[in-house]
């Protein structure tokens, strides 16, 4: 009986319905006039009819394959639209539209394009070429949509000649942000990069690492298996094999493709997991031939696909697996769900899709509602025609809930927001003018409504807790991170290593290279005293050279070993140039091991001046003995040097300075000398100090010998000057960062250089100029002796202390049987030939022992 049913109907329909396009109204899928007008575009079918393989006129051919899901999208704007005609959001202004079938290609997207640039109210409909387009009057004031990526930026390049807004509800193409290239482009779904971020994130979360791609040979498909193949490596995911289909149905190798991508996916049996990045139809054709070779995996849907119903009703469609799928955020949409229980009673005079869903329906009144969809899309690959009755009506009414439960509640809400965004734009525009003239405003003058402000370069948008995507704040990009286009949704980082950027940066600044440049004020300050450091030693070694004979200049170990002194004072000062200036690989090198080297044949030579003159006033026999083998002044200064040139050689190299470029920090460069081996660095610097530990030991034992001349005294206050000033170095040096931790080493080597210098030089520079009576031969015997004869004194007190107690001792024991005065008599004859030899010894040492050290000095 159904059989019977469907022949009679079959019989009734006759070829004559969707003629092709004889004039510009022929075109128009749905229509309603109004004072302001707004275009729709929606792949209402699914492609273009062409009888032979090439089109031989240039004709608009038919459209077939009629889509439920698509004709739903249609319907929830014309139902947005009445809702604001029907509100108080514009008073007295009513919208109106005119919808086109875009038949998912890019051809007939751009003839509806073209209609709508045409002029407003001329009869010929045509486009004006202009130069500027300012006072031009298009047919439209906004566009919505279109759907699919690859036409919506085809469209949009077209729109923009004249700067009409574009707002898409379902582009999701990353390339639509760049406001350069379509810069009245606007969507209410975000872009690709968080879906292919999340979709990567989702895979490196469930295990996965190996995976293959199934994307369009569009824009849309090559720009969306680009970001992913970014965002998947990321996350340590590997691509086994990418399949490209052609993007549309009306190629002819469509099949073929789909073929050979299912002979892959069964080779690489060891893929489970499959990213799919394709249209709804493309997605329908694979998935059946799939099932029919039993292919079972887990398929990854885009938000292109994820929710489609026509998907979801595939028979059998649970043997393919898992589909796990994205999609978009969801509202309310109550109003839309009675919309379409009254939809029966919406005239189809206008509106084309709403007509031939009747008569498809009405051919396909007697199937059952889970193969209705797929009927309705069998007879709409042709053409027809019917009168819907009274009873088919009455179906239609009864069978409405088809749609409801058809309808994808993520599209069809962002369909609303972008119809509301533009009602609320002009809203806005109207305040100030009479829109009831649609010559009011112009396209390019709408500031489109939004729940937020606009987000400026530098600023990325911050989702709200709201439901709607399109209400965010916009916050400021944080250091170094910048925003270079208006709405971002995110901000770039830059480059840590060579950019940076401040906060609410709308691009990234390139670092400055630093370092202690000689233009810097405390550079110039350190090589000023440096310069005085040198300065000082050449008036010192002047001075020297012209008071050579002096007892003051022998006493210092004479103008050789002053020269030497010197020399290492000089190179010292110099060194400290090396610490300024771009740092290069000689003068990292050369500046440690100058310091170095110099430094501790200064401290030698000095340690070789204090054991001398404590061998000089020695009076101890045994120690003078010890001293006297050890000093050895020239092996002493070599073996003391040439450890110190073994440690920077070695350090030289097993790990030597090098510059670095330091990027640490967030806004500069630090170009720096890289010690190469801190280890060798510090005991380079532990052995000078162990050098002048055993310096001020020597020097402090002789602090106390003749003042003129004693430099013991001076080192000793040299040598403290120098442990003071290197253990505050230490953690000084640890502890500065930048430009200035050269500056650090430089003042400490001045510090030191400077205390060792003064306290070793000036006091004998101050006898030679200031007190030159002090400075003679005479003087000098006489201090000698002078101190001689105090020391023997005390030496040979201490004798005679010695042998008089003994004798008191003897003298302690009288007879018992003695007197008071007997005993005092005795001790009085006893102690007389005591103080003679005292007086004898004094004598014999104070001529024998100024001989020895005058001629020791």
């Amino acid at each position: 009986m159904a059989l019977l049913i469907i022949l009679i109907t079959c019989l009734m329909v006759i070829l004559a319905t969707s003629q092709p396009c004889q004039t510009p109204d022929d075109f128009v899928a749905v229509t309603s006039p109004g004072h302001i007008m707004i275009g729709g575009l929606f792949a209402i079918h699914e492609k273009m009819l062409s009888s032979e393989d090439h089109p031989k006129r240039p004709q608009i051919q038919k459209c077939v394959g009629f889509e439920v899901s698509a004709f739903l999208q249609t319907l929830a704007m014309i139902h947005s639209i009445e809702m604001i005609n029907n509100s108080t959001l514009l008073s007295g202004v009513k919208l109106g539209y005119e919808i086109y079938d875009t038949c998912t290609e890019v051809t007939a997207a751009m003839a509806a394009t073209l209609r709508f640039l045409s002029k407003f109210n001329c009869s010929r409909e045509t486009v004006e070429f202009q130069c500027d387009y300012s006072s031009y009057m298009p047919r439209v004031k906004a566009v919505i949509g279109a759907g699919y990526s690859e036409i919506t930026m085809a469209v949009s390049r077209m729109l923009n000649l004249q700067l009409i807004p574009q707002v898409s509800y379902e582009s999701t193409a990353e390339i639509l942000s760049d406001k350069i290239r379509f810069p009245s482009f606007l969507r209410t779904v975000p872009s690709d990069f968080y879906q292919t971020k999340a979709m990567a994130h989702l895979i490196q979360k469930s295990g996965w690492n190996w995976i293959g791609i199934i994307t369009t040979d569009d824009d849309y498909g090559r720009l969306a298996l680009n970001t992913f193949a970014i965002q998947a490596a990321a996350n340590n995911v590997c691509i086994a094999f990418k399949e490209v289909l052609p993007a549309f149905l009306s190629d002819n190798t469509i099949e073929v493709r789909i073929n050979q991508t299912l002979e892959k996916i069964i080779a690489e049996a060891q893929v489970n997991v499959i990213v799919v990045f394709l249209r709804r139809f493309h997605v329908f054709n694979l998935f059946n031939k799939a099932i029919e070779r039993n292919i079972n995996k887990i398929w990854i849907a885009s938000d292109n696909w994820s929710t489609a119903t026509k998907i979801i009703t595939i028979p059998n469609v649970k043997k393919l697996g898992k589909v796990v799928g994205f999609t978009f955020r969801r509202g309310n949409i109550s109003s839309f769900h009675a919309f379409l229980q009254t939809l029966h009673t919406h005239p189809n005079d206008n509106n084309k899709p709403l007509h031939e869903y009747a008569v498809l329906f009405s051919a396909c009144e007697h199937v059952k509602d889970s193969d209705l969809s797929r009927c309705i899309y069998n007879y709409s690959q042709g053409t027809l025609t019917y009168r819907v009755n009274k009873a088919v009506k009455r179906n239609f009414f009864m069978r409405n809930d088809f749609l409801w439960h058809y309808t994808e509640p993520g599209l069809i809400h962002s369909i609303q927001l972008a119809v509301f965004a533009l009602g609320y734009a002009i809203r806005d525009l109207c305040q100030a003018r009479d829109c009831q003239n649609p010559n009011a405003f112009q396209p390019w003058e709408q500031t489109l409504s939004k729940c937020s402000k606009e987000c400026s370069p530098g600023e990325m948008k911050k989702t709200t807790r709201s439901q709607h995507i399109c209400c965010y704040e916009c916050v400021s990009c944080p250091e170094n991170h910048y925003s270079n286009q208006t709405d971002m949704d995110h901000c770039i980082l830059c480059n840590n290593e060579t950019h940076w950027a401040p906060v609410r940066s709308a691009t990234c600044l390139e670092k400055e290279v630093e370092y202690l440049n000689w233009n810097d004020s405390l550079a110039l300050l350190l090589v000023a005293l440096s310069l005085l450091g040198i300065i000082f030693v050449l008036a010192i070694g002047i001075i020297f050279t012209r008071n050579l004979n002096t007892p003051v200049v022998k006493s210092s170990g004479g103008l050789l070993v002053c020269y030497v002194i010197l020399l290492c004072h000089f190179l010292n000062f110099a060194s400290t140039g090396f610490f300024i200036g771009e740092p290069q690989d000689f003068t990292c090198k050369t500046r440690q091991m100058l310091f170095g080297v110099t430094f501790t044949l200064c401290v030698s030579c000095i340690l070789m001046k204090s054991l001398k003159i404590l061998l000089a006033f020695s009076f101890d026999p045994n120690l003078q003995n010890f001293l006297k083998c050890l000093y050895k002044p020239i092996p002493i200064i070599f073996t003391c040097t040439g450890i110190q040139v073994v440690i920077c050689t070695l350090w030289l190299i097993f790990a030597a300075p090098t510059v670095e470029e330091n990027v640490s920090l967030p806004r500069v460069i630090i170009l720096e000398c890289e010690e190469g081996s801190i280890l060798a660095f510090g005991t380079m610097l532990g052995y000078i100090a162990i050098l002048a530990f055993i310096c001020f030991i020597f020097a402090f034992k002789g602090r106390k010998l003749p003042e003129n001349y004693n430099e013991a005294k001076f080192i000793t206050f040299g040598m403290l000057i120098y442990f003071i000033a290197w253990i505050t170095f230490i953690p000084v040096y640890a502890t500065t960062f930048g430009k200035y931790l050269p500056a650090v080493e430089i003042i400490v080597i001045l510090i030191s250089n400077y205390g060792i210098l003064c306290c070793t030089f000036f006091p004998k520079c101050y006898v030679i100029l200031c007190k030159q009576e002090t400075n003679t031969k005479s003087a000098f015997l006489e201090l000698i002796y002078s101190y001689s004869s105090h020391s023997a004194g005390n030496l040979a007190m201490s004798h005679t202390s010695l042998d008089s107690t003994n004798s008191n001792i003897t003298m302690t024991h009288p007879s018992p049987s003695g007197n008071t005065a007997a005993w005092q008599k005795s001790k009085d004859l006893q102690a007389q030939p005591v103080a003679q030899i005292c007086r004898e010894n004094v004598t014999k040492i104070s001529k024998t022992f100024p001989r020895k050290r005058i001629s020791s000095i």
